[in-house]
C-alpha cells in the first residue's frame, strides 16, 4: 500500500525561490560567456541576454576596474551571479524554517 505524501507549501515555495536564484544567475554566467568568448554584439540573442543581466547585476558593474574588459565583465558579472545565488539560497531556507 503506498502512501500518499503531503509537501508544505513552504517547501514548495522554498524550491521556487532557489529555482530563481539559479536562473538569474544562470542568465549572468551566459552574458558572462558570450563577451569572453567574443560573441557578435549586434546580435539579437546577445542584445535579449545583456537586457537581462544588466538590471539583474545591480551595482556591480563597474565594482571592479583591473583595465581588462573581460577580466572586469568576469569579475562584476560573476560576483552578480554568486550574489543572487547566496541571497536566494538564505532566503529559500528562512522561508522553508518559518
Amino acid at each position: 500500500m503506498s502512501r500518499l505524501r503531503t509537501t508544505s507549501g513552504r517547501g514548495t515555495a522554498s524550491r521556487v525561490i532557489s529555482g530563481i536564484g539559479v536562473v538569474f544567475a544562470l542568465i549572468e554566467i551566459l552574458y558572462i560567456l558570450m563577451i569572453v568568448l567574443g560573441a557578435n554584439q549586434a546580435n539579437a540573442f546577445f542584445r535579449f541576454i545583456g537586457s537581462l543581466a544588466e538590471p539583474l547585476a545591480l551595482f556591480f558593474p563597474g565594482l571592479f576596474a583591473t583595465g581588462n574588459y573581460n577580466v572586469d565583465v568576469l569579475l562584476n558579472y560573476g560576483l552578480a551571479a554568486v550574489f543572487w545565488l547566496v541571497v536566494t539560497g538564505i532566503l529559500a531556507r528562512a522561508v522553508s524554517r518559518y
